[in-house]
């Protein structure tokens, strides 16, 4: 987080926002493994309390089972505001009182902590509940460098652009930056693939585009977009569409 978080208090508890990556347990960072192994309790998100996801399971192949606490949130729940704030508050609650009862807590996110993260509503919940509260952040393998990776595809050349877009903000906001120069990664698409494949059609960008989900998992799938048939995906699935490069060899810089 900004140093401006960390500089409330000079002393006192340490929440750590640890990035793991998007799902393959080797994509943690040697930094990120530390800091998951330093702290007294590691907290990961879960929408149910019963349920393991995708944090857990990356963080339990760093530490013993008995120092993960899961933590209920709203991770997707957008229509009804109130029930979010509460889940928030709620949860915000729940690692506070770790923080004052283990002075060292560490909050396991998939990607990185500062990129479209639930970490970012948790510590601005924790900061007003526990002012004395030190907050630093590891950052971690983003599902777009693993998605390239795994699937050869560019991210930026020379003076490229790269414009990130959450799906979630609607198809008219991914349809803007298509049309626009440069690379496109489109998180959170899969519940309307069908909108994003004809958004790429639209601005003739289908051809060089890939989509992955389960990125590092047992039932990974990476594709091209040309795949895409307008059936739902897993919500997490994420897209590239590459800047049209036709100037050969270092044409961009």
């Amino acid at each position: 987080m900004p140093d401006v978080m960390s500089s409330r208090s000079s002393v006192g508890s340490r929440l750590v926002g640890v990035g793991v990556g998007p799902g393959d347990p080797e994509l943690v960072t040697v930094k990120g493994v530390n800091a998951l192994r330093a702290a007294e309790v590691v907290v990961v998100p879960v929408m149910d309390s019963g349920e393991r996801g995708r944090a857990e399971a990356t963080v339990l192949h760093y530490v013993p089972e008995d120092k993960v606490v899961r933590v209920v949130f709203a991770l997707n729940e957008r229509s009804d505001r109130a029930r979010r704030e509460a889940a928030w508050d709620a949860a915000g609650e729940r690692v506070a009182a770790l923080l004052r009862q283990h002075g060292s807590v560490a909050f396991a996110t998939i990607g990185d902590p500062n990129v479209y993260s639930t970490f970012t509503y948790l510590a601005q919940t924790i900061l007003d509940a526990v002012p004395e509260v030190v907050i630093e952040t590891v950052p971690g393998i983003t599902a777009m460098q693993d998605l390239a990776a795994r699937s050869g595809a560019v991210l930026t050349e020379g003076t490229e652009p790269l414009t990130l877009v959450p799906v979630t903000a609607g198809s008219a906001v991914l349809k803007d930056a298509l049309a626009g120069p440069g690379t496109v990664v489109a998180y959170k698409f899969g519940r309307q693939a069908a909108e994003v494949a004809e958004a790429l059609r639209e601005t003739g960008r289908l051809g060089d585009a890939v989509w992955g989900s389960a990125l590092g998992l047992a039932d990974e799938s990476i594709r091209s977009a040309e795949e895409l048939d307008g059936e739902p995906l897993p919500y997490l699935s994420t897209l590239i569409a590459p800047a049209r490069r036709d100037g050969g060899r270092g044409g961009k810089l």
